[in-house]
């Protein structure tokens, strides 16, 4: 997935709290496309064989150090070939220094020449790296829109599908009547964090605004306050709203768990039926609940499944 998103360097520099060292250099057009970074401490010795001039460049204390060491003539021919990149890979994006590192002015002159920019961080290099790569898995994550609601019902994020026109926006009003939090409604945008995480956001064009039919766009912010909408929420179940149809036979013990896929990760899935006089919120809030239940290792289902199962063991040894 790498390569198919990017996002700009000043907006890295601003999320991170960075330091521009070389203000002379154009940073407005520069974009950042790898979500994994490098220490380049073998090619400061002179190996560059499979060098991916294309991340980031990190500069901690055991790199400035071995650079001090090795003299200015050596370690300004290193930073040379870092900073021309490839034809292939290009150049750095930016070469980052961390614990706010001293950069000679002859790193600097060599900055400005490839047009390569410096920064500085105050944080030690380990825990600034794991920050910086867990923004940038974030920001340059695989990504997907989809039709729905995602609401927060008890922690657990409830992503609500269906046909337009079903009720979808007001089992979230009714969700958020009885304390739980809007995410998003109408467009869902989700990004695939890691292979078992997908972050579920809304547009920010649309972002804490409700489409009701009959009434028009509400602001769930302004009317219920702050603390019914949230800007963010982790995707843990995805409840699918269709028509009922008697022809059509529905789960009605799960002990089986249906599965929707996005982005090749699989979430669990229902389907609920809709008829007059069913109360969807609070199949919702039971639904979030029972899927909560069941990752703490509890499981209604099973659970029947096997008092049945022994009631009945226990009938055939009365009857023997």
């Amino acid at each position: 997935m790498q390569g198919e998103y990017s996002v700009y360097l000043k907006d890295m520099i601003e999320a991170l709290k960075l330091e521009n060292c070389t203000p002379n250099v154009d940073i407005d057009d520069i974009m950042i496309t790898q979500n994994e970074v490098n220490r380049p401490a073998l090619q400061l010795a002179g190996y560059f064989d499979y060098f991916d001039s294309s991340r980031i460049q990190i500069i901690g204390h055991v790199e400035h150090t071995y650079m001090q060491q090795k003299g200015m003539e050596h370690s300004a021919a290193m930073m040379e070939r870092i900073m021309a990149g490839s034809e292939d890979k290009g150049q750095p994006p930016c070469i980052v220094y961390c614990r706010e590192i001293w950069i000679e002015d002859e790193i600097v002159a060599l900055a400005n020449k490839y047009h390569v920019p410096l920064l500085r961080s105050r944080k030690a290099t380990s825990p600034f790296m794991a920050e910086l790569i867990r923004w940038l898995g974030a920001e340059l994550a695989p990504r997907c829109s989809v039709h729905g609601v995602l609401v927060d019902i008890y922690g657990e994020g409830v992503l609500i599908m269906g046909e337009s026109g079903i009720g979808k926006s007001e089992v979230a009003l009714e969700l958020i009547h009885r304390g739980h939090r809007l995410v998003s409604d109408d467009v869902v945008e989700i990004k695939r964090v890691s292979d078992n995480s997908l972050i579920g956001s809304s547009p920010d064009i649309t972002r804490h605004f409700i489409e009701l039919r009959g009434i028009g766009i509400i602001d769930a912010k302004a009317l219920f306050g702050v603390e019914s909408v949230k800007d963010w929420q982790e995707i843990d179940l995805v409840i699918k709203l269709e028509e009922f149809n008697k022809e059509q036979e529905y789960d009605r013990l799960g002990l089986e768990e249906q599965y929707i896929e996005f982005l090749d990760s699989k979430v669990v899935c229902h389907s609920i039926p809709i008829r007059p006089g069913r109360n969807v919120a609070i199949i919702c809030e039971s639904a979030a609940v029972n899927h909560r239940q069941k990752k703490m290792g509890y499981n209604a289902a099973v659970e029947l499944y096997n008092r049945v199962t022994n009631n009945l063991a226990e009938k055939r040894k009365e009857k023997e």
